[in-house]
């Protein structure tokens, strides 16, 4: 499955994959606040082909974030799917990616979760100290309704959205 964008297209992951994300996932700057991953590509791979089943069951979807020329810039998640909300994340973009990738898959994130899959809203956690990615999500709108010692849970709503995509409609 490819979700077409203005810049960058997400496309579900496959096993050829395995050794971009397992790359990506063992980069310690880009993954600090992200959980670890053990293991090899092999293993990664493995993880893969279970996951290929509960994305034909609409119960998760992986993308590679990838420019028009098929580059691939980051990955992104989508999971832990509620009545009406999905949560998304792991989230990682290359450190050389165009600036307007996160943005855009964001915004792709939301279009999917929200138009596609038809939830009404999204929940997600951010680990304290990773002020970038709070200040990128409460810049969209999304508002803290919890936290722990280690995380800012938020939500989004839909509604919420609507607002947000008329202001980066520029990027869609």
């Amino acid at each position: 499955m490819i979700i077409y964008g203005k810049n960058i297209n997400m496309r579900t992951v496959t096993t050829e994959d395995a050794e971009f994300i397992y790359t990506m996932r063992q980069n310690q700057d880009k993954t600090k606040f992200l959980s670890k991953v053990s293991g090899t590509i092999e293993t990664q791979k493995e993880w893969i082909k279970n996951y290929k089943q509960r994305e034909k069951d609409k119960k998760e979807f992986y993308f590679i974030i990838e420019s028009k020329n098929q580059d691939k810039l980051g990955l992104v998640r989508m999971y832990d799917f509620r009545n009406d909300s999905f949560c998304w994340g792991s989230w990682l973009i290359k450190e050389d990616a165009p600036k307007s990738t996160a943005i855009e898959s964001a915004l792709q994130i939301y279009e999917f979760g929200f138009y596609n899959l038809n939830f009404s809203k999204s929940h997600f956690d951010v680990r304290k100290g990773n002020d970038k990615v709070i200040a990128f999500h409460q810049r969209f709108g999304a508002k803290i309704v919890d936290e722990d010692e280690k995380e800012f849970f938020f939500n989004f709503e839909k509604t919420d959205y609507e607002i947000t995509k008329e202001k980066y409609k520029r990027y869609l």
